[in-house]
């Protein structure tokens, strides 16, 4: 899977700490945190009909983020919002855009890891593109990267941190093998999420998820289980194996970026019968349904 440019998005005005600038010209300082050491949390959004799906739940994340990395003051969830529909007004954009929203430490006195060199507040990025959900709608192909995924006392997942090196080394392989994205483990050996979304199997009608040990709260993943309770479909977190998805009826997972995407291949194997199964376009419709009558108007 690789994404490509849109020429919609050539001449997009890129929100940075307030001020818009065509995207030839905005510039971050190279004393920022985020290029000093990768010291920044970012959420990304999507906006369906002029509403941003779940974008409370975001900006939570965003801020308690922020809060386990003690950024000093945190913009409000009002302030960012105002930015977000500043940011759409100005590209006059409604539908089919995701959103990358990022918060550095902010910019540093002089060059450092020391966050006390940190002395202007945090940087706010609002960056949004048109840009339709990524993943085919045909079936994916996953193999399993040799890269982990961190546990809580190494760099806890909770944290949604644009230190993104592990999911690219994994996206590397997943390049390499000519698969669409990487399977990655947490270090006992269970599987934690791929370089990029949450996934699910379906096992005889019980849909199943890794538990958030070696992976983020996502938000997407949230809603999928939420909708699998409110419809009276069984479900289930717990520690699955790679055994556990080679044998699944279905396979799937989740993220803003791409929504629910139907996964047909793991490491060679043809999962289930090699087409996207009930469950998943079930869950993937119920979804859709979310996105069209949910969400906080912002354009």
């Amino acid at each position: 899977m690789q994404q490509s440019y849109n020429p919609a998005n050539k001449d997009i005005l890129v929100n940075i700490d307030g001020e818009l600038v065509h995207r030839d010209r905005a510039r971050i300082s190279p004393f920022d945190s985020s290029v000093q050491g990768g010291d920044a949390v970012w959420e990304g959004l999507r906006v369906y009909d002029g509403k941003v799906f779940k974008l409370n739940e975001h900006l939570d994340r965003l801020r308690s983020s922020a809060l386990a990395l003690a950024f000093a003051g945190i913009p409000s969830h009002e302030h960012i919002t105002a930015e977000i529909k500043k940011t759409l007004a100005a590209n006059r954009m409604r539908d089919g855009v995701h959103i990358r929203l990022t918060l550095t430490r902010g910019v540093k006195v002089t060059s450092g890891m020391d966050p006390r060199l940190n002395q202007s507040g945090p940087t706010l990025i609002v960056l949004a593109e048109h840009k339709a959900p990524v993943y085919a709608r045909s079936g994916l192909t996953l193999v399993t990267s040799t890269i982990r995924r961190f546990p809580p006392d190494c760099l806890d997942p909770k944290i949604h941190h644009a230190n993104l090196l592990q999911s690219i080394l994994a996206k590397l392989q997943a390049n390499a093998a000519g698969a669409d994205d990487a399977v990655m483990l947490d270090p006992r050996g269970f599987v934690a999420e791929t370089n990029a979304t949450h996934l699910f199997l379906v096992h005889r009608g019980v849909v199943m998820t890794p538990k958030t040990v070696a992976c983020p709260e996502g938000i997407t993943r949230a809603t999928v289980l939420d909708l699998c309770k409110r419809h009276r479909i069984p479900n289930a977190e717990r520690d699955l194996s790679l055994t556990e998805f080679y044998r699944a009826d279905e396979v799937f997972c989740t993220g803003t970026m791409g929504e629910l995407a139907g996964v047909t291949q793991l490491d060679g194997r043809t999962l289930g019968d090699g087409a996207i199964g009930e469950t998943t376009r079930r869950l993937s419709e119920l979804y859709r349904e979310l996105t069209r009558s949910e969400g906080v108007p912002v354009a």
